[in-house]
């Protein structure tokens, strides 16, 4: 094994990875916010994490080119995927638009576990990107490469994955003295009720 062309290859994987997923977008807004609230975030980082894990493994292996062949999938993904952001993005927009009901202050009730892991997991399954980003380009970036090499950039992306959703929701309690102000949580509430229905919108008006 050729260790430098390896390291390169782990390294390219890194950057190419993080390129992807370093984005103002629905999964980001929601680990942000929870990572913000304090509310299970180790749950919300472990699924983003351990699904890009999944999909960068399926896109090296080649499911993208499944994916290519399967133009129905993404059309499913899509529609439910738009129906969801649009939903969330109104409940943003709500919780924006009612002070007695803001993130963060005692009166809202916190989402359970089993509500915010579900939450994540549409977030991230059913946005048609993510098989377009993670399976399809990073596995056709991934095929120029020869032999075991595919997978030191596998490894490379997954790594970059990891250490991003970790810094951005264990990260975001820094920001814990800002948002104790409750002018600051309806300010990232209106940005993620933006972020959320432009991206619902943007997902059904498509072609």
């Amino acid at each position: 094994m050729d260790v430098a062309s390896a390291a390169l290859a782990a390294l390219s994987g890194l950057g190419f990875g993080l390129s992807l997923i370093v984005v103002i977008g629905a999964q980001n807004a929601f680990v942000l916010r929870q990572g913000i609230r304090g509310e299970h975030v180790t749950a919300v980082v472990a699924v983003c994490a351990l699904s890009d894990v999944v999909l960068i493994a399926a896109g090296v292996a080649g499911l993208g080119a499944v994916v290519r062949a399967a133009p129905a999938v993404l059309l499913v993904a899509r529609y439910a995927g738009a129906a969801f952001l649009i939903g969330y993005g109104v409940l943003a927009a709500r919780r924006a638009l009612a002070p007695a009901t803001l993130a963060g202050e005692a009166g809202e009730a916190s989402m359970a576990l089993g509500a915010t892991v579900l939450t994540c997991l549409a977030l991230t399954w059913l946005n048609p990107h993510v098989y377009l980003d993670t399976v399809v380009l990073l596995g056709s970036f991934a095929s120029t490469y020869a032999g075991s090499n595919r997978w030191f950039l596998a490894a490379g992306a997954m790594l970059g994955s990891i250490v991003w959703f970790s810094g951005l929701g264990f990260g975001a309690r820094l920001l814990g003295p800002l948002f104790a102000r409750r002018i600051a949580w309806r300010v990232l509430d209106c940005a993620v009720a933006v972020v959320m229905l432009t991206l619902g919108l943007v997902l059904v008006l498509k072609h």
